[in-house]
């Protein structure tokens, strides 16, 4: 797994740097968004770990820039700002998990195995969470062999939540990428979709759907 690492902090870029090639990661620094955007674009980078505030370009805006380009690259962002409002427009730029300075290296590396995990399951075309089955290919989703009863919408969004566990996905994304931003869709429309999936999968042993106070919803894996 490669990772780019961008911190503004020689010290701590260059102590993250070595803690995570010690664990068997092939790591690239940065120390601004601009440097960051230039290795980005000349390397097979496979997860992205930032900073916010930053010189030249921040990490709201590399988050933005890099999820113009790919929409499924992993990106962490790790900064001092432990705060709502930090998060939420971190999550509205794309971001996929966030950790507060300081930090455990530990912690940080639970993370990154936890994303590449996830990363494997949604690279299948179906998936298998102990009594709950969904297969992308035919479009049929069960629990305990029953088939689950889901519109279209229901299960594109059902998949790829599944496929992302601990993913949080804001209403806003959730409203771009499954309703188009169609007019007459609201938060509200969100919420009761949610309500519905929740119902419908509330038999599964594996995962619960969770809210995000304040942002959206996420799948947790029990």
């Amino acid at each position: 797994m490669k990772i780019l690492i961008v911190e503004d902090n020689k010290e701590l870029n260059e102590i993250i740097y070595n803690y995570l090639t010690l664990e068997g990661f092939i790591c690239y620094r940065a120390y601004d968004g601009i440097e960051a955007l230039n290795i980005y674009s000349e390397n097979k980078i496979d997860l992205v770990l930032s900073d916010i505030m930053m010189p030249l370009l921040d990490g709201y805006n590399l988050a933005k820039e890099i999820r113009d380009n790919n929409k499924e690259i992993p990106i962490i962002f790790m900064s001092a700002k432990d705060d709502k409002m930090a998060k939420k427009i971190g999550y509205k730029a794309g971001i996929d998990d966030y950790i507060v300075k300081p930090f455990d290296l530990d912690e940080l590396v639970f993370k990154i195995n936890a994303i590449n995990r996830r990363l494997n399951i949604s690279n299948k075309s179906s998936i298998t969470i102990k009594n709950f089955y969904i297969d992308n290919d035919s479009r049929e989703a069960f629990i305990n062999g029953i088939e689950l009863q889901l519109s279209k919408r229901e299960f594109d969004i059902l998949y790829s939540m599944v496929s992302n566990p601990n993913k949080t996905y804001t209403r806003s994304r959730l409203m771009e990428e499954f309703w188009d931003y169609d007019s007459s869709a609201s938060s509200r429309t969100v919420d009761v979709y949610f309500a519905k999936l929740r119902e419908k999968t509330k038999d599964a042993d594996g995962f619960i759907i969770d809210t995000v106070h304040g942002l959206g919803y996420k799948v947790v894996l029990k």
